[in-house]
């Protein structure tokens, strides 16, 4: 009988570990463009992307109000993160009464009840654990260049007044840096507290899903879906450019936190 040592896993934990990092990217993008290809030939209807992103996106939330009440702390958690994640997601279900009122709406206020639950829990509920000193990043840094470029670039939707327009392109950039304040106090903290893992990398597995859709419906439509006119010149390159931006930020941090996990441990400290 084999050890624990010589488990599958561990072979291939050290096997990686002795890989160059241009091979460990490049094994990166083949397996990101094998799960690319699975989730085409799998999933038939676009919406479930949405759905399954947003699914998960619950789920990590979930994990933190697990940790919240029952560990009745909120080390390691950003409540700036959590309030941007509050504003993007209020804002977007005030204007899906003028642009897009369907199920994206009904799973928004799923995710956005969670959220307001766990932002009342660390400012009043568990106060005496938030370290405010590590949470640090100046919201103004965010929310400044995206209202900045939601004026400059924005859809084009004919039957929407254009403030409607602005404040959905808004959300749309916003979400996309909502995660930094987070990242800022795991840095501050030189620690990555266990439950707070959990939420990172399941936000990191439901980036992949939104920007799979991209990715994959673009190939099928040749990339015109990028251009689609009526939605504006650059509105849809720009949300896919925010979709790849937002994935490579937490792209980092699910890299380590899965290579912390095949070599049998947590992860401890901020890969930066």
């Amino acid at each position: 009988m084999g050890s624990k040592r010589d488990s599958p896993v561990n072979v291939l934990s050290r096997w990686l570990k002795k890989r160059s990092m241009k091979v460990k990217i490049f094994l990166g993008i083949l397996l990101a463009f094998c799960a690319l290809v699975v989730l085409k030939f799998t999933i038939r209807d676009p919406d479930y992307f949405f759905k399954a992103s947003k699914t998960i996106h619950v789920v990590g939330v979930i994990v933190l109000i697990y940790k919240l009440i029952v560990h009745k702390s909120c080390s390691g958690l950003s409540l700036k993160t959590q309030e941007l994640t509050a504003v993007f997601i209020t804002t977007r279900l005030g204007c899906s009464v003028f642009i897009q009122s369907n199920t994206h709406a009904m799973l928004d206020l799923i995710l956005l009840l969670p959220t307001l639950f766990i932002i009342w829990l660390i400012r009043f509920k568990l106060k005496s654990s938030y370290i405010k000193e590590f949470d640090n990043m100046w919201l103004s840094f965010l929310v400044v260049p995206s209202i900045i470029l939601a004026i400059a670039i924005h859809p084009r939707f004919t039957a929407h007044i254009w403030l409607a327009r602005v404040v959905w392109s808004f959300t749309t950039y916003l979400e996309t840096v909502s995660i930094l304040p987070q990242f800022r106090y795991m840095k501050n903290s030189k620690m990555v507290e266990t439950f707070t893992g959990y939420y990172v990398f399941a936000l990191g597995v439901s980036r992949f899903f939104s920007l799979a859709f991209w990715i994959i419906h673009t190939y099928e439509t040749k990339g015109e879906y990028l251009f689609f006119f009526r939605h504006g010149y650059f509105w849809m390159l720009s949300i896919f450019l925010s979709e790849i931006v937002h994935s490579f930020i937490l792209a980092n941090f699910c890299y380590h936190y899965i290579k912390s996990f095949m070599q049998g441990r947590l992860l401890k400290k901020m890969p930066i």
